[in-house]
């Protein structure tokens, strides 16, 4: 399979693919034009590798799982190695969460600390005038 329709089949680019290649989670051949070959079982390798970047794992974390990347890795008893990496892949994440939640928390703050020592903006003439904010203007 040329790039092209294992990208069509994956819904990766073929940028993607050539980045997986690179980072040695897939391979291909050159035809004799110079065009990438895949073998079909490609399309499964992809398919999972998107299925683990889409929990949350990194291409270092993938490499972990590449001897069964050719099946069905959802379906698949998990081992001990792949359960290590995912739980301290989610102890990171766990961790990137805390502290964005703190920084969040630090804006809130001083956001509202900040409302707090700025003075309401003056009433127009409008404003002033009208009795207890209500409109000026009549209705018939």
């Amino acid at each position: 399979m040329r790039i092209g329709a294992v990208a069509r089949a994956t819904g990766c680019t073929p940028r993607v693919l050539r980045h997986y290649e690179e980072q040695g989670l897939i391979t291909s051949t050159r035809a004799a034009n110079g065009y990438r070959e895949y073998d079909p079982a490609a399309v499964t390798r992809v398919r999972n590798i998107r299925h683990l970047l889409d929990a949350g794992l990194t291409l270092d974390d993938v490499r972990v799982f590449l001897p069964c990347l050719d099946g069905d890795v959802t379906a698949a008893p998990p081992s001990p190695t792949g359960l290590r990496v995912a739980r301290e892949r989610l102890a990171v994440l766990d961790a990137r969460i805390a502290a964005q939640v703190a920084a969040r928390n630090r804006l809130a703050a001083a956001l509202h600390a900040a409302a707090l020592t700025v003075p309401a903006p003056p009433m127009s003439i409008k404003e002033f005038a009208s009795p207890a904010g209500h409109s000026t203007t009549q209705t018939p």
